[in-house]
């Protein structure tokens, strides 16, 4: 089975989508007129420096990857079976599942870039190197009640986020447990209780709009489950103050049988933490084939 992976915040890079602006001229034009801004001359050349900022890194990579998956399909027809998307890159999915047209997601991934790029507290942190079951453990033996898990990218990559007193405090911590601790340049507690306000006006935004149903099942980032349509935008919603659940999404999909992942969008993030999954969860069923014969 197949699976169309949408790639999140990180991904971008300067020259991004620069073989597809021409190719989708209508609507890199809808873009340009939703954002006020030329998009193509944000991704391609960024002369203001602003692609890293988040207010333009989320409707850039929405918009690229949007474009990268029309592109493929057209020119593979291959139909998905399942789709997937890391935090902002749900919305690709969302998309391409018909669960909105390309303006309207565009529309809902700028307010979330906004809302986001407000939010000035707290801080986070890429933990390398051991589980999430040992992280949760030193973060209640050391007291480190203000910090969340934000991201589950894989068995030995997660991302905290909290109070950035904290997410300091506890460097020294993880290495002293042999973890690679890396404080990320964020200006923000993303994916964490301290985007509530966040995503209380994201929720309100949410509203004004009607999703149609989902001709491909999307897995969300919250439940690691296929969305179901009556509760897309709860879990939109819940998603900027939840877990970006992708290993267990992964496993999920691994689970159904999905074997072939490709991702659509900018970089190849998603493609490395795949299969780095696909290794560990071969291990785990070859393990358990082991332990039932």
């Amino acid at each position: 089975m197949l699976t169309y992976v949408f790639p999140g915040q990180g991904s971008q890079f300067k020259g991004m989508g620069a073989d597809l602006f021409d190719d989708f001229k209508t609507l890199s034009g809808i873009a340009d007129e939703v954002l006020g801004y030329s998009l193509s001359e944000l991704c391609v050349n960024d002369p203001m420096n602003q692609l890293n900022k988040t207010q333009f890194t989320q409707p850039a990579i929405y918009v690229v990857s949007a474009l990268s998956y029309l592109k493929w399909y057209e020119e593979s027809s291959r139909k998905a079976d399942y789709l997937a998307g890391h935090s902002l890159g749900e919305y690709g999915a969302l998309f391409a599942a018909g669960a909105f047209d390309f303006e309207t997601g565009l529309k809902l991934v700028q307010k979330r870039g906004e809302l986001m790029g407000k939010a000035n507290s707290g801080g986070m942190a890429a933990v390398l190197g051991i589980s999430v079951q040992d992280i949760n453990s030193i973060l209640r033996d050391n007291n480190f009640t203000n910090i969340d898990v934000a991201n589950l990218n894989s068995i030995t990559q997660t991302v905290l986020s909290g109070d950035l007193a904290e997410i300091n405090a506890a460097a020294k911590v993880f290495e002293r447990h042999k973890a690679r601790y890396i404080v990320l340049p964020v200006s923000a507690a993303f994916h964490s209780r301290y985007m509530n306000d966040a995503r209380k006006e994201f929720e309100v935004f949410l509203d004004k709009f009607t999703f149609g149903p989902l001709t491909v099942p999307v897995i969300s980032n919250v439940t690691a489950r296929p969305h179901a349509s009556d509760s897309l935008k709860l879990y939109l919603g819940d998603q900027i103050t939840n877990s970006v659940r992708w290993l267990d999404t992964i496993h999920y999909l691994l689970d159904q049988g999905a074997f072939e992942f490709k991702e659509m969008g900018p970089g190849n993030v998603l493609t490395k933490l795949v299969d780095s999954i696909k290794l560990t969860h071969m291990s785990v069923s070859s393990e358990f084939s082991r332990q039932v014969a």
